[in-house]
């Protein structure tokens, strides 16, 4: 009874796995799309703009990521990657800048009570800007592109830790089946 419910099991994790697969090259096919279309439409605003007009020199000197990469990791092991915009912030960061405050309120009983500090650091730029005011539509859709692009690699980033867990809980129980059933002669 052990073996059919190790058997079942088995078909399911395989089934999950095999969509897990098809999911992955789903979304890498797409992320090369997104890439490919990223630099037509910035080839397309150069040509717009001009070859010297949309290049390093027109970088900021001093840049801040627009995006950034979380991860969390599950009790069984599973990693999970998601893309936060740098505006906003993650539940746990709200968490422990909520108890810093507390805490500091709370050492100031007797002083006058003072509002909570503004980030120091501001929201950050559009690297549009750094190109002018008025820049062609080619130039946003290049944006967007890349933009969907780092979110297509994240969902990858997670479909492929799911995919090795998968891969993973499949040896062992493939372990367990050949353990319970005796060998034929």
């Amino acid at each position: 009874m052990a073996s059919r419910d190790l058997r079942a099991e088995l078909d399911f994790l395989l089934l999950q796995l095999l969509g897990d697969l098809e999911q992955l090259e789903a979304k890498r096919q797409a992320l090369n799309a997104r890439v490919e279309e990223g630099w037509l439409s910035l080839s397309k605003a150069r040509y717009a703009m001009g070859a010297k007009s949309v290049g390093p020199l027109q970088y900021a000197s001093h840049m801040e990521p627009q995006v950034r990469v979380c991860t969390s990791e599950a009790q069984d092991g599973l990693q999970k990657f998601w893309m936060v915009r740098a505006g906003t912030q993650t539940p746990e960061e709200v968490g422990s800048r909520e108890a810093a405050f507390l805490s500091s309120a709370l050492r100031r009983r007797k002083g006058l009570p003072r509002t909570p500090e503004p980030d120091s650091s501001p929201a950050p730029q559009n690297p549009l800007k750094w190109f002018g005011i008025l820049v062609p539509h080619s130039l946003r859709q290049a944006q967007a592109s890349f933009r969907e692009g780092l979110q297509l690699a994240a969902d990858m980033a997670s479909l492929q830790s799911r995919i090795n867990w998968g891969r993973s809980q499949l040896k062992e129980l493939q372990e367990k089946l050949k353990q319970l059933e005796p060998r034929a002669p």
